[in-house]
């Protein structure tokens, strides 16, 4: 390897937004490797309020990108308030003049999920009709309409330049059911808006499109017991976001929810023990749980 060429995302502006734990903490991370500046969002801050008494923060993961070679920025930001959101992205054009890459991690839909229950007494797979219709308000929330929020909001200044990545880590198991129907619902929706934005953004030379991790060691899933259960790590997604975004013929993926294990096979990255965990299959006898961003 040529140690004087330049990482393959050296000079470009990166947003990730929902980066304090989970996959969107491992994408941020793998950005930096690659030399991407990187402003990393949520809401658990060192300053303020924690999601759940966490004791991740998105300060800490804008600390992993310096660590790993990139350039972090901490902004704090709740995606599901249009103001918040409107104000990230006017700051960061601000700040930077355009945003190259922009990846919606968020989902606040397992939050008070302690591996087993919900706030509400129900579990992960407990029938519909045994549970409080609100839990789909939560989910669609801190998912499609989150989704919605930021790239209504990244959208003009990509327009303009007729250039941009757009990336939400969603999930897919190719029409199977994900065994929660307020689950199920929340992520076909995430995973239909993208399809149906990258139509709207395809004459614009913008790139819109869905990634689909596997069974992610998430600190959540850890934390809950489960972590011999998964098949990943966050920054396996990660690296799938940064060889999108180092791909000049990225738009031919325009509209597709990606498997993070097919792009691994395809542009040559690894996890980060330096094996590459095959596509994860559900097994809807035990339950799924939030397999994605955790």
């Amino acid at each position: 390897m040529n140690e004087t060429a330049q990482p393959p995302l050296s000079g470009r502006i990166c947003l990730v937004a929902g980066a304090s734990r989970g996959v969107g903490r491992g994408i941020a991370r793998a950005l930096g490797e690659a030399g991407a500046t990187v402003i990393v969002t949520g809401r658990s801050s060192e300053a303020g309020p924690r999601t759940d008494q966490r004791l991740e923060t998105f300060e800490d993961a804008a600390r992993e990108v310096e660590a790993a070679g990139g350039k972090g920025y901490p902004y704090r930001c709740d995606h599901t308030s249009e103001r918040d959101v409107d104000g990230l992205v006017a700051w960061a054009l601000r700040r930077f003049g355009r945003l190259d890459c922009v990846v919606d991690a968020v989902w606040g839909g397992n939050e008070g999920y302690d591996g087993e229950r919900y706030p509400d007494g129900s579990g992960f797979g407990t029938p519909f009709w045994r549970r409080p219709a609100a839990r789909l308000g939560e989910s669609f929330e801190s998912g499609v309409y989150a989704q919605l929020l930021l790239v209504r909001a990244v959208a003009p200044a990509m327009v303009q330049m007729r250039s941009g990545l757009i990336v939400t880590v969603s999930f897919d198991m190719g029409g199977a059911y994900l065994g929660d129907v307020f689950y199920d619902l929340a992520k076909a929706a995430m995973n239909r808006l993208s399809f149906a934005m990258a139509e709207e953004l395809k004459p614009f030379g913008v790139t819109a499109l869905g990634l689909s991790p596997g069974h992610v060691l998430t600190e959540r899933v850890r934390d809950a017991g489960l972590a011999a259960e998964t098949t990943e790590t966050p920054l396996y997604a990660g690296r799938a976001v940064a060889a999108l975004a180092a791909d000049p013929d990225v738009a031919r993926h325009a509209g597709k929810v990606l498997h993070v294990a097919d792009l691994a096979r395809a542009y040559g990255f690894t996890d980060r023990d330096g094996s590459q965990p095959a596509r994860y299959v559900i097994d809807n006898e035990q339950g799924g749980g939030d397999v994605a961003q955790g």
